[in-house]
C-alpha cells in the first residue's frame, strides 16, 4: 500500500480564497491579520499570553510556532473584490504520519473581519481536499476545551467528536490544557466535502467582504 505523501509547496485556487506556501517574508502580513487579543484569548498559541502587541514580538512567536519545514502551512488570501489578494489568516496540515496516512489540520487562525463569512469553510475543503487526495486515511482537528469558537466551527464541518485528551499540551502561560479531539476518515470525505459546497453556494458569487467590528 502506498503511503500518503503531503503536497508541500502547492498553491491551491479557490473561488473566495487561495492558499499559498507561508513563508517568514509574509509574517507582517499575517501579524497585521491575526496580531488581535481576541485570537488568542480563545486558545489559539497556546492561549492569551502568547499574545504579542508587536511585529517584533509576533515574529519571534511565529518562528517557534510554525512548522516551517516540516508541514504545509499556508497563508490564507482573498479573491476578487475590493481586498483581492489580502492575507486573512493561516492554516497548517502537519503533524504527519505517513506510513499510516494521519495528519492534523489546525494552527488555524484568521482575520476578525472575516469570521464567519465563507473563508473558513472553503479553507477547510481545499486543505481537507488536498490531505485525502494525496493518499492520507484520517485528518485529526482538535481545539483546547475552552475555545467553544473553534469546537464550534470543528464540529459544524461534520467532523466527528472523538472525546477530550487531557493534559494534552500546556498554553502558553503553563497551565495544562485539555483538547477536544475531532476526526475525518477518508470514506466520510464525500459526505463532509458536499456540506462544506452546500455552505459555499450560499455565499453565492459575491467575494467575501470584510466586517467591521467582528469577533
Amino acid at each position: 500500500m502506498e503511503c500518503a505523501r503531503p503536497p508541500y509547496g502547492a498553491v491551491i485556487q479557490g473561488r473566495f480564497i487561495s492558499l499559498e506556501p507561508l513563508t517568514r517574508e509574509l509574517v507582517p502580513e499575517l501579524f497585521a491579520a491575526i496580531g488581535h487579543p481576541q485570537i488568542f484569548a480563545g486558545g489559539y498559541g497556546g492561549g492569551p499570553a502568547a499574545y504579542r502587541s508587536t511585529l517584533d514580538g509576533f515574529a519571534e512567536f511565529a518562528s517557534s510556532y510554525y512548522a516551517w519545514d516540516a508541514a504545509n502551512v499556508h497563508a490564507v488570501r482573498l479573491v476578487g473584490g475590493p481586498h483581492d489578494g489580502l492575507l486573512v489568516g493561516t492554516s497548517t496540515l502537519g503533524d504527519f504520519d505517513l506510513k499510516l496516512g494521519y495528519a492534523h489540520l489546525g494552527w488555524t487562525a484568521y482575520d476578525p473581519r472575516v469570521w464567519g463569512t465563507a473563508v473558513n469553510a472553503e479553507a477547510k475543503l481545499l486543505i481537507l481536499g488536498s490531505a485525502f487526495d494525496n493518499g492520507f486515511e484520517r485528518v485529526k482537528i482538535q481545539a483546547d476545551v475552552l475555545n467553544t469558537r473553534s469546537r464550534a466551527a470543528i464540529a459544524k464541518l461534520g467532523a466527528t467528536f472523538e472525546g477530550v485528551a487531557r493534559h494534552d499540551m500546556r498554553r502558553a502561560d503553563g497551565v495544562w490544557r485539555d483538547s477536544a479531539i475531532f476526526s475525518i476518515l477518508r470514506d466520510e470525505w464525500p459526505g463532509v466535502r458536499q456540506g462544506l459546497l452546500a455552505r459555499l453556494r450560499r455565499q453565492g458569487d459575491k467575494p467575501v467582504e470584510l466586517r467591521d467590528g467582528a469577533g
